[in-house]
């Protein structure tokens, strides 16, 4: 059990003892994250850790659990009885596919467990930068009574009637976007491998969600395709005063232009959970202006996502233990033989 601060080793070991009994033996790492942040390791992203760590207590290990190891070439070289490796996150990003494909290593992770949070999180910063809310704070915590705030060019906006665009639409985006319909919102969705949305929502293109969209939530993967997918033509699209948010990937968006959109007036504000890059460098631009809200990559923070991840990955073990289909696996052999 490859943990860290987040998906503790103690609860995993005593998540997977409860699942299978006490005679299982687990070896329990403490990886630096989330007190360091988390980078490139060799050829795989967003991991934390040290190799030779991982490489010195994984001989005879045959199931590794992990969040944020490097399970990189070298890694996977070093486990030579390894068959099934649960990365707790959406994505085994922090894993070398390949490699362990070719060694015929069982590759799962646990999507979605952090969708509740990430989603919460998309629509709380919906609601406080269209409310101003950390602004209005600063006046109360500086001691001030400002009524003058409720005057008609100086107060927020609501959802109610408002048109919002959620670009994808997966396990976060629905929930978003079923929390913007109960608020009132008029929902377009954005999403190439979706079919239909649920009544009520309205399936467009990009460009026309860009176009129609006082509000534009992101929520899609980051891959090549969408790597800048939101660039200076793209927000130049976004009607005067819109707002982006975006608790997806840092990379999907153009930061430069951002920071110019958000300067010039032309974006009305933004709310920010990731960056390229990360962390964000202590003097960048965007920290300075004030129609922005900054969260430092923290939308899957909260204890029921580190619980979920560790059932979810318990459960994928105990499947794998019986001889049954993995639920989510993602890379070699999808069952251990009996």
């Amino acid at each position: 059990m490859a943990g860290d601060h987040f998906i503790r080793p103690r609860a995993v070991s005593g998540a997977l003892r409860e699942a299978l009994g006490d005679h299982i033996a687990v070896t329990e790492l403490v990886g630096p994250w989330p007190i360091e942040p988390f980078g490139t390791v060799a050829e795989v992203s967003e991991a934390s850790g040290d190799e030779d760590e991982l490489i010195s207590n994984l001989p005879g290990v045959e199931i590794a659990i992990t969040q944020m190891a490097p399970f990189t070439a070298r890694v996977l070289a070093g486990a030579p009885d390894l068959r099934l490796l649960v990365v707790t996150r959406g994505g085994p990003v922090n894993v070398n596919l390949e490699e362990a494909a070719a060694r015929g290593i069982a590759v799962s992770c646990t999507p979605g467990r952090n969708a509740p949070a990430a989603a919460e999180l998309a629509v709380a910063l919906t609601l406080a930068v269209l409310r101003r809310l950390k602004d209005v704070h600063a006046t109360m915590a500086a001691g001030e009574w400002r009524s003058d705030l409720y005057a008609y060019d100086r107060c927020g906006g609501e959802l109610d009637g408002t048109e919002v665009g959620i670009v994808g639409f997966g396990a976060i985006g629905r929930r978003v976007a079923a929390v913007f319909d109960a608020l009132g919102a008029r929902v377009l969705v954005a999403d190439p491998f979706a079919d239909s949305v649920p009544e009520g929502m309205t399936l467009v293109g990009p460009a026309e969600l860009l176009d129609r969209s006082q509000v534009v939530s992101l929520h899609a993967r980051l891959t090549p395709e969408t790597h800048g997918m939101i660039g200076g033509a793209e927000l130049a699209r976004m009607p005067e005063g819109a707002v982006l948010v975006n608790t997806a990937r840092g990379a999907l968006v153009d930061t430069d232009a951002l920071t110019s959109a958000l300067k010039s007036g032309h974006l009305g504000g933004a709310g920010l959970d990731v960056y390229d890059p990360e962390p964000l460098p202590a003097d960048h631009p965007l920290r300075a202006l004030p129609n922005v809200l900054l969260v430092p990559h923290l939308a899957g923070a909260t204890r029921q996502t580190a619980d979920r991840a560790i059932r979810m990955a318990v459960e994928e073990v105990a499947r794998w233990t019986a001889g049954e289909p993995l639920a989510y696996g993602v890379s070699g052999p999808r069952r251990r033989s009996r």
